[in-house]
């Protein structure tokens, strides 16, 4: 069976990749300051965290960073 927590974040992940691309097709955000999201995102998972769950906060800022460098996984050039 597959972890249901983790199709909540694959499903979570989509949704805002497709809201972040809505908001620059509509003109509404340009395309730096959606970078600036990410990296902003990234940069919380990587400074010091007081929950004790170090390795899932690198993780998650390992994957954002990857999306940052490969671009959006909706469209392709």
């Amino acid at each position: 069976m597959t972890d249901p927590h983790a199709i909540s974040g694959i499903a979570a992940l989509s949704i805002c990749e497709s809201l972040l691309l809505a908001l620059n097709d509509a003109k509404i955000l340009p395309e730096k300051e959606i970078l600036n999201i990410l990296v902003d995102a990234a940069a919380a998972h990587e400074a010091p965290q007081i929950d004790g769950q170090v390795q899932l906060h690198a993780d998650v800022a390992a994957l954002i960073n990857a999306i940052i460098a490969g671009g959006n996984s909706v469209r392709h050039p």
